[in-house]
């Protein structure tokens, strides 16, 4: 793949809805600021759900992971980065950090690994043919076709 890195990065203001009684954002949360920056991503270099539903394709999270480094609190700005990590196997793999929108500082990091299935929820094994620019580094704006 060529050495150029697929990421974006979206600015979050923490709501009370998101936090619990400690002030801390709801661990559950945190999927939810990935998903927004995955989303992101998908709007942004074209790789978004509806687009692989209509390909005949559902991509679903098989592991989810985080790593806690310091508490998010209410009403804090974060900054969600997304960024695409190649793999030679027919999966979606991104890296994630929310980092204080303020002091730049680390928070959260972790990743996501998604797996393509055909209409019929079998697993597919081989590259969707949609999918090779971004693994082949092509992707810059958006996929050829």
């Amino acid at each position: 793949m060529a050495d150029k890195i697929l990421q974006v990065e979206k600015e979050v203001d923490v709501r009370f809805s998101e936090v619990d009684s400690m002030g801390f954002v709801w661990h559950g949360n945190y999927a939810l600021y990935f998903e927004d920056a995955r989303e992101l991503f998908g709007q942004t270099y074209q790789l978004e759900y509806l687009r692989m539903y209509e390909l005949g394709v559902y991509a679903p999270l098989v592991e989810l992971k985080f790593n806690y480094k310091k508490a998010v609190h209410y009403q804090s700005r974060i900054k969600v980065k997304c960024t695409y990590r190649n793999t030679d196997s027919a999966k979606i793999v991104f890296d994630y950090e929310i980092r204080d929108a303020k002091t730049d500082e680390i928070m959260v990091t972790g990743h996501t690994v998604q797996v393509f299935l055909d209409r019929n929820y079998n697993l597919i094994w081989q590259v969707p043919d949609f999918y090779k620019d971004i693994k082949s580094g092509r992707a810059s704006t958006g996929f050829s076709n």
